[in-house]
């Protein structure tokens, strides 16, 4: 990011120690906690989705999901770079303002085509909150601060992403499905109140990124998505099914390729030549396989399995929420001491225990204090040690001037696992699931996490100096 320096007849003023503002650390916050709740946030409204749009299938609903995934994911990197280049103010504002429109135009979507197209605009409005908060958190932070308040940025979306199952639920069940957007009104516009005061900071010189590298990132990642979902009804002998596939994977290999070539590329791929920076991507990318696939089978399992109501589910759904937030700050104290392998490895193995358990002995009846309670705290404290190591392996690794760009090409790492993670979700579950099938998303779950624990061990033990 660009920083800036006053001058004076004599020559340039002798740099000065970063100023910290009292209100950057709650308007960055508020910035990853709307774009992670939105991505969990509907996942209890499928059934009633289900009762709006009675003629969509469980594959088809699921995209309300997956498509905010898909955009998020897509633009993330770019948006990063963006951040660098027109000042992370005003991509706080434009991302900021963005959202809040899309929320309000997925609010009184008349049909599910025009919920799916808004979706993705809020999707790539996300896109734009995270590297423009993260910039605003640092610019302003001394270097010896940087990793405890990247563990608070962290903890926001933590707290978002684990409890957004449990607030749709019970959301939903008051109001119906449209008040999950209703809800980002107003912080969208506290948001936008609070950035206005913000300093304005100049952008650096240079081009905006590839925009056809981004567009086949996005059609590629998207075409993987749909043929995985789609599986399910089609079948994988479908000639639709390959052909999804393999195009998919073809035009992200020619975003990637294009990335390679360009000046100004989608994805900053060079930053992927520090090994630290490559293995805190690829345990993102397991790590949001898992999480986004478990926080959505858990509450279909609920529904489908235990027949809870969508009020009752949502509140059993809350209470990882509080470990996930609590083990984020203070995984974000200890990394400063520790280092991050201990937070991505150790994270990640405690959500693979947290599977094995849930496949061993997933119960058909209703078992909520033996069994789930203590497996959702469980879960939440892996989940928040994993997002405050990943995260921070991944900004501390580019540096200071890189902040934006690394940590948008982190969260796209998240994103894309998270989208294959609802994708291969949708096609383990048939329309009418069993105990069985469950237990197969979950064992799904805990492979992707035992992947996490093995990458994190590639990770720099002592902490990084920035």
């Amino acid at each position: 990011m660009t920083t800036t320096t006053e001058t004076t007849g004599t020559g340039p003023a002798p740099p000065r120690a970063p100023a910290v503002r009292r209100d950057v650390p709650w308007l960055a916050a508020g910035a990853t906690f709307l774009a992670m709740l939105d991505a969990t946030v509907a996942n209890l409204a499928v059934p009633d989705l289900h009762v709006d749009f009675p003629g969509s299938t469980l594959s088809g609903l699921t995209w309300v999901i997956t498509l905010y995934a898909v955009l998020f994911a897509a633009l993330l990197a770019p948006a990063g770079r963006v951040a660098d280049l027109v000042g992370r103010r005003s991509l706080y504002l434009g991302g900021t303002g963005l959202f809040t429109l899309a929320s309000l135009a997925c609010a009184i979507a008349p049909n599910l085509p025009v919920l799916l197209a808004t979706r993705a605009v809020q999707g790539a409005a996300a896109a734009a909150l995270i590297p423009a908060s993260l910039a605003l958190l640092l610019h302003d932070t001394p270097p010896e601060r940087r990793a405890r308040s990247i563990g608070l940025w962290s903890a926001a979306g933590a707290f978002a992403a684990a409890i957004g199952p449990g607030l749709g639920g019970v959301l939903v069940d008051l109001s119906g499905w449209r008040s999950l957007f209703l809800i980002n009104l107003p912080i969208g516009l506290a948001m936008l109140l609070g950035g206005r005061r913000l300093p304005r900071a100049e952008g650096g010189a240079g081009r905006l990124p590839d925009l056809a590298g981004t567009v086949l990132l996005g059609a590629g990642v998207g075409g993987v998505a749909l043929g995985v979902t789609q599986s399910q009804d089609w079948g994988w002998t479908d000639a639709r099914t390959p052909a999804l596939l393999v195009g998919g994977v073809v035009l992200a290999g020619l975003a990637l390729w294009r990335s390679a070539r360009h000046p100004v590329p989608a994805l900053e791929i060079s930053l992927w030549r520090n090994r630290r920076f490559a293995v805190a991507n690829a345990a993102s990318f397991l790590y949001g396989t898992a999480l986004y696939a478990w926080l959505l089978v858990g509450v279909l399992f609920l529904t489908g399995q235990w027949h809870y109501s969508i009020l009752k589910a949502g509140f059993a759904s809350t209470p990882g929420a509080f470990t996930a937030t609590a083990a984020a700050v203070v995984t974000g104290r200890l990394t400063a001491r520790t280092g991050v392998r201990p937070a991505v490895t150790g994270g990640a193995l405690i959500v693979a225990a947290s599977g094995v358990w849930a496949v061993a002995s997933l119960p058909a009846e209703p078992h909520f204090l033996t069994f789930w309670l203590p497996v959702g705290l469980l879960l939440g404290t892996g989940v928040g040690m994993l997002s405050t190591g990943t995260a921070t392996a991944a900004a501390l690794s580019a540096g200071p001037l890189r902040f934006a760009g690394a940590t948008g090409l982190n969260t796209t790492a998240r994103q894309l696992g998270g989208a294959l993670g609802i994708a291969v979700l949708a096609a383990l579950l048939p329309e009418r699931a069993a105990l069985g099938d469950y237990a197969s998303v979950y064992l799904f779950c805990t492979i992707a996490a035992a992947g996490t624990a093995a990458a994190g061990l590639f990770l720099a033990v002592r902490p990084a100096k920035i």
